[in-house]
């Protein structure tokens, strides 16, 4: 993969800081994406670079902003050439019952978790088809194939998700370009963390505990997904092996879906 360029959105942290590594690992140029402390990143960028002997670069696009993202894709492409691989990651939550979710956390879920992965996609596609390969790659989650209670933004925009997946698979058909979608389960993140903390806090227990009640409810593994996997997955969708993968949803989610 050495040569190739690889946009990965949400990148400064957690399951896109990871795959970001492992496409970098690959030989992929990067460009990175992400809020945070401007030297925090700066470091991440430089040692990715350093470590791997890879070009790396950062763009702060505010992926609630279409022509943000579209600057985005046109500074990769300006930097490095093309892109070759969108790995679409950004994302965030928010959990309340129905009639409690404020309006504004819909509209702000929906714009990062789903909206901002059109934008990318629109914006990288047709280089892709163009030059006779592409890997667009959509981190959806389990809760694209299920739903829990209090999740209604992020289970209709990871449903979302894989709808898109299989359209730009069915589009890009005959093209040398793939779409498909990871869905993963419970993963050491910030985010899920901070789930955790609010359980444990909630319920009046260790954290620890309140670890092991949430894999206990919905993960028969009892494990999380580690970042590390996800991010070889990334690499194998990028792979020869997977060239004629496309439209997919690989689970990695410890058989939660199979309940």
């Amino acid at each position: 993969m050495r040569g190739r360029t690889a946009v990965v959105t949400g990148s400064t942290s957690g399951i896109g800081k990871g795959i970001t590594r492992a496409l970098a690992e690959a030989g992929t140029n990067v460009m990175l994406n992400g809020f945070g402390d401007t030297g925090e990143i700066e470091a991440q960028r430089a040692d990715i670079e350093a470590r791997f002997g890879i070009k790396a670069n950062y763009h702060g696009a505010d992926m609630t902003k279409p022509a943000e993202i579209r600057d985005l894709i046109a500074e990769a492409e300006g930097q490095f050439g093309q892109v070759d691989i969108l790995v679409n990651n950004a994302g965030i939550q928010h959990t309340d019952e129905i009639e409690d979710f404020p309006d504004e956390r819909w509209d702000e879920v929906i714009a990062i978790n789903l909206s901002s992965s059109f934008h990318t996609t629109k914006a990288a596609i047709n280089g892709m088809k163009q030059r006779g390969w592409g890997r667009i790659i959509n981190i959806a989650s389990v809760h694209g194939l299920v739903a829990s209670v209090q999740k209604v933004a992020y289970i209709a925009a990871k449903h979302g998700l894989i709808g898109m997946t299989k359209v730009t698979a069915l589009e890009a058909a005959g093209t040398g370009v793939t779409c498909n979608a990871i869905c993963p389960g419970w993963v050491k993140t910030p985010l899920v963390m901070a789930q955790i903390q609010a359980r444990a806090d909630q319920d009046g227990i260790s954290t620890d505990q309140a670890t092991i009640n949430l894999l206990r409810e919905k993960q028969p593994s009892g494990q999380f997904t580690t970042i590390e996997q996800l991010g070889a997955t990334a690499v194998f969708l990028c792979s020869d092996a997977a060239s004629n993968m496309s439209g997919a949803t690989m689970t990695l989610d410890g058989a939660w879906s199979a309940q």
